[in-house]
C-alpha cells in the first residue's frame, strides 16, 4: 500500500499540489507576525503559495492571503515575501 500525500492549495493560482512543493506562509498570533515558513513545522495559521513569484500577484489582488490568515496582510509584508520567492525561485525547490 503507498503512503498518502499530502495536498494543500496555493492561495494565488488555486492549484492542489503537493505539500513539499508548496511554500507555507505563517500568521503566528501570539507574536502577530506573517512570515515564510520554508520547513512547514511553525506554529500559528498557515496558507499555502507556489514557489513562483507569479502566484503573489493573484493571491495580493484578491487578499487571498489575509483571507486564509484571517488578518490583515500589510504591503511591508508583501514586498518582504516577493523579495523572499524570488529568491526561492532562483535557487529552487528542497535546497
Amino acid at each position: 500500500m503507498q503512503k498518502k500525500i499530502p495536498l494543500r492549495k496555493c492561495v494565488g493560482c488555486q492549484e492542489m499540489k503537493q505539500k513539499r512543493e508548496l511554500i507555507r506562509i505563517v500568521y503566528n498570533q501570539a507574536q502577530s507576525t506573517v512570515e515564510l515558513d520554508p520547513t512547514g513545522k511553525k506554529a500559528g495559521r498557515g496558507a499555502y503559495i507556489c514557489r513562483k513569484a507569479e502566484c503573489l500577484t493573484p493571491a495580493r489582488k484578491k487578499k487571498a492571503l489575509e483571507r486564509s490568515l484571517k488578518t490583515s496582510v500589510s504591503e511591508e509584508i508583501y514586498e518582504n515575501l516577493a523579495k523572499e520567492l524570488s529568491l526561492v525561485d532562483e535557487v529552487g525547490p528542497d535546497e
